[in-house]
């Protein structure tokens, strides 16, 4: 393996205010470039863990913070490629960032197409690399937001009766409370009473609000618990 030249990690970069230190994960089996990649890292204020082999890094749990890896390609187990499908399947919540001194057009492509961040080649600028891992840990970020906000929708819908789900999937239809009672057989009142139920246990705002949660649910009104 050719080893990564020093990189210089005086280099400047904005660091972001933040309750968990992001982590960025390095897979690369050569201890040199493990080692400078390490001091560059904690150099730019984020958490470095590194491993030798694909194999290594997929034993260590997914991690519950921002976080990117910074892979090669030429691994002596599961090469980079083939560790990237897995990534993308497990934890696609993890940006992947190519920094090998292996690679070549049809490998960039391929990597690319399958989802990469970025492909480098060795020697890298720290800066270029730097960066790299910044736009990638926002990544991370937004999807490790997206999936809080998923997960905690479905809690709440989870904890609504089935009325309250049928009701729900004719309100947000478009239909008038007094069109849900007709459909459903209930009175106007209780419509009223099963809809104000929904608001508050789904802590939708108004009717535009828990519209786009059952979108984001992927339940509209046709499967959201009611069919004719």
């Amino acid at each position: 393996m050719s080893t990564i030249t020093a990189i210089d990690v005086t280099c400047s970069t904005t660091l972001r205010a933040s309750a968990a230190t992001p982590v960025v994960f390095v897979v690369d089996d050569d201890l040199s470039a493990r080692e400078s990649l390490e001091l560059l890292i904690e150099t730019a204020g984020w958490e470095p863990e590194t491993f030798a082999t694909a194999q290594e890094f997929l034993a260590r749990p997914r991690s519950a913070v921002p976080n990117c890896l910074v892979l090669d390609v030429a691994l002596p187990d599961l090469n980079g490629l083939d560790l990237q499908k897995r990534v993308a399947a497990d934890r696609p919540d993890t940006p992947i960032i190519f920094l090998t001194g292996h690679g070549d057009v049809r490998m960039s492509v391929q990597a690319m197409k399958a989802g990469a961040d970025e492909f480098l080649t060795k020697p890298c600028s720290g800066d270029v690399l730097l960066g790299a891992i910044e736009h990638a840990l926002e990544r991370s970020r937004r999807a490790l937001e997206h999936e809080a906000k998923i997960r905690a929708l479905r809690e709440s819908y989870a904890a609504l009766t089935l009325r309250e789900r049928e009701v729900m999937a004719l309100v947000v239809s478009g239909l008038l409370n007094k069109q849900v009672g007709g459909e459903l057989g209930i009175s106007e009142i209780t419509v009223k009473a099963h809809r104000g139920q929904v608001m508050r246990k789904m802590k939708a705002a108004s009717l535009p609000a828990l519209v786009n949660m059952a979108g984001r649910l992927g339940l509209p009104a046709a499967s959201a618990g009611w069919s004719h």
